[in-house]
């Protein structure tokens, strides 16, 4: 509906009998102060207002309507006979009008003004609507997020719970197998071989059956809520080679160390990645060919695998690189996931877990990670993390 304000009957019947003739919907008002009732209880798509009116004039009435959030985007043609100098017409488009147009006026001109107004109004109102209905639906939608996260939360924190009492449980009777195996062949079976050799297979799977309730339980742990702090990467590496030192020694093995900056990181985990690494590369070494294993870091500025080496990068990567059995790289997708194996266990022992834990560590760090191998010729773990992870800090006083 067009709304017509004009003090004059005369102005008010023609500019109604040619908006009528144009199939439009007219409603008219006799002064500002009628208007502004008429605006606050109907809705309008076009408002045609008359400059020169007693009282309130058409600049007093525009300023009024802006202020209702109801008429705030209702397109304002002006009209006047006497105002038409530049500085009248500014002052009507900073009233909130939309157009200016002086009288004695084209008929088809307006018509068509109007038109372009009303549509324009219109679709403002479907975007308003659909706006709102976007928004409407986002709120829900994050309502709805927001209780499934309460949800997962309280069963993570159950299944955590159950992880701990599981592990308990099932340790305490592997470890009564392996004291009674061990008893059983120290004072029964001395001279049995055939029988040592079967007592020696049932500590043996009871071992293994420790160390895979273990790396369960350090996987469901990750899922706990922990802090970002600012660590270094090289205490920590250090650390772990520290402690693989007797098997570095054994296996006459040569570790090489480059310089790795401090990042955001949670150590525990950071030294769990390190660890599960080095133990492999120890572990899938070649006969007879002692391990050579390198680890270096280099900052770069975006969190790809190939990216050039800058000192302002705000990205780490890593290449942990070892001279041992590689793989065929069409495993690649299976190496990370739990209980894969691309080794029989005869050859080579272990859960098919810890690579798992790395590749959940460097998510929980919001990394990447991946390894490019060949059978025969040793394997490179490539990790990128960011240097500065935007979480919550840890509050601890250092």
């Amino acid at each position: 509906m067009i709304l017509i304000v004009d003090d004059k009957s005369e102005n008010l019947f023609s500019l109604k009998s040619l908006l009528q003739l144009n199939f439009f919907d007219v409603d008219t008002a006799h002064s500002g102060v009628d208007a502004q009732k008429k605006v606050l209880k109907k809705d309008y798509e076009v408002i045609i207002l008359d400059v020169q009116m007693p009282e309130m004039d058409g600049y007093e009435v525009a300023e009024t309507i802006r202020g209702y959030s109801k008429s705030k985007n209702i397109p304002i043609i002006f009209l006047s006979a006497v105002n038409i100098d530049k500085r009248f017409i500014t002052k009507g488009y900073s009233s909130g009008g939309y157009d200016y147009l002086s009288k004695p006026f084209d008929p088809d001109l307006l018509m068509l003004k109007v038109k372009m107004f009303q549509k324009l109004y219109r679709q403002t109102q479907e975007l308003n609507e659909v706006k709102e209905t976007l928004e409407k639906t986002v709120l829900e939608r994050t309502r709805q997020l927001r209780e499934q996260n309460s949800e997962l939360e309280a069963r993570n924190d159950e299944l955590l719970q159950y992880a701990y009492i599981a592990s308990h449980d099932l340790q305490e009777p592997l470890r009564k197998i392996s004291t009674f195996s061990d008893i059983i062949s120290d004072r029964f079976l001395k001279s049995n071989e055939d029988a040592l050799t079967y007592t020696r297979r049932i500590t043996s799977a009871a071992k293994r059956m420790r160390e895979l309730i273990d790396n369960l339980l350090k996987h469901s742990q990750l899922a706990d809520v922990a802090q970002f702090e600012k660590v270094s990467l090289n205490e920590i590496i250090m650390g772990v080679v520290s402690d693989f030192e007797l098997s570095i020694s054994e296996k006459n093995a040569t570790v090489e160390l480059g310089e790795l900056p401090a990042i955001d990181a949670i150590g525990a985990q950071i030294s769990q990645v390190f660890l599960n690494l080095l133990n492999n590369a120890l572990k899938f070494s070649r006969p007879g060919n002692p391990p050579i294993i390198k680890i270096e870091g280099w900052l770069v500025r975006t969190k790809d695998f190939t990216t050039e080496p800058a000192t302002d990068g705000q990205f780490l990567r890593l290449s942990f690189s070892d001279n041992g059995i590689g793989f065929d790289e069409k495993y690649l997708s299976k190496i990370f996931l739990l209980f894969q194996r691309l080794h029989g266990r005869d050859t080579y022992v272990g859960t098919g877990i810890g690579l798992a834990i790395v590749k959940k560590v460097i998510d929980n760090h919001n990394g990447i990670i991946t390894a490019k191998s060949t059978e025969g010729n040793g394997t490179t773990f490539i990790i990128v993390l960011p240097v500065n992870n935007q979480v919550k800090k840890s509050t601890k006083n250092p």
